[in-house]
């Protein structure tokens, strides 16, 4: 029979609430899955038909070690070198040097003629999850102190204009499995103007159903379509993270490839798509 794992993070496994609903789908597909903790020493990786990355939320401050892990396992999905490009957002450079279009972005920021013309600014650092360390700014000076006390911790950053069209619509987030659509789910605003960075990975999300536009949709396909062409591998799940300028444009704010959260909750087909597309890989 095959076995499957769901990685997680010790802290976030109890939590996240797609893990229940793969668990169950994996039952239906006549597999047999268990949650594990990826960085948990027991844990015999070569009994497991496919690891899959799930809510490992605790890598950023330990990325050197999760991609250590992530190297050493033998059957994972995403693979290795896939979480070592996507779990550093400079990837958004590659994808808009093959022509997608992405919130425009300026790296490391530390000086005012730097800033992205705009009346607001989103700041993060570029190794970050869940919002960690990020803050909208409309005051240009505390958006340039916040990108320098990052820069100042050894941490490279990314300064955008602030998407207004997020306080209205939202994001749309497109998941992709084997590279085929399944569902999308709008995302509500998260930031605050002039709020202090969040220290921690936001979890408590404003979080709904959205039938995408084809537009949308196809906007996406082409990003993991770039996205495996500049890997050179496929992909077992992908999250496409799509906003509206103000220009009608649809922009890439990210492509989740590493351990994002498929808000499976939201839709009645994810979780046996989940699974086909596991069945797919083995």
């Amino acid at each position: 029979m095959t076995r499957i794992a769901w990685a997680s993070g010790a802290a976030f496994a109890a939590g996240d609430a797609d893990l229940p609903l793969l668990a169950a789908a994996a039952d239906r597909a006549g597999t047999t899955s268990e949650v594990v903790v990826w960085d948990d020493p027991a844990v015999d990786w070569e009994a497991f038909d496919l690891v899959v990355v799930r809510s490992c939320w605790d890598y950023v401050p330990r990325r050197a070690e999760f991609l250590a892990w992530a190297a050493a396992v033998p059957r994972l999905a995403n693979p290795a070198p896939v979480l070592r490009w996507n779990t550093d957002k400079t990837y958004l450079r590659e994808l808009e040097a093959a022509g997608v279009a992405i919130v425009p972005t300026a790296w490391s920021v530390d000086r005012a003629q730097d800033l992205p013309p705009a009346r607001e600014w989103v700041v993060k650092p570029t190794i970050s999850a869940g919002s960690a360390d990020t803050a909208r700014w409309a005051d240009p000076e505390r958006a340039l102190q916040h990108g320098r006390s990052l820069l100042d911790a050894g941490r490279p950053t990314m300064t955008q204009p602030y998407v207004d069209a997020v306080d209205s619509e939202g994001e749309t987030g497109i998941l992709l499995f084997g590279g085929r659509y399944s569902h999308a789910f709008r995302k509500g605003a998260l930031l605050t103007t002039g709020d202090d960075p969040r220290e921690l990975p936001e979890l408590k999300e404003d979080i709904r159903a959205r039938e995408p536009s084809a537009e949308q949709v196809v906007f996406a396909e082409r990003v993991v379509s770039v996205a495996t062409k500049i890997l050179g591998t496929d992909l077992l799940y992908a999250r496409v993270d799509v906003v509206t300028d103000s220009g009608g444009t649809l922009r890439l704010m990210e492509l989740e490839l590493t351990e994002p959260s498929f808000f499976l909750e939201h839709t009645d087909v994810g979780a046996d798509r989940v699974l086909e597309a596991v069945l797919r890989t083995l």
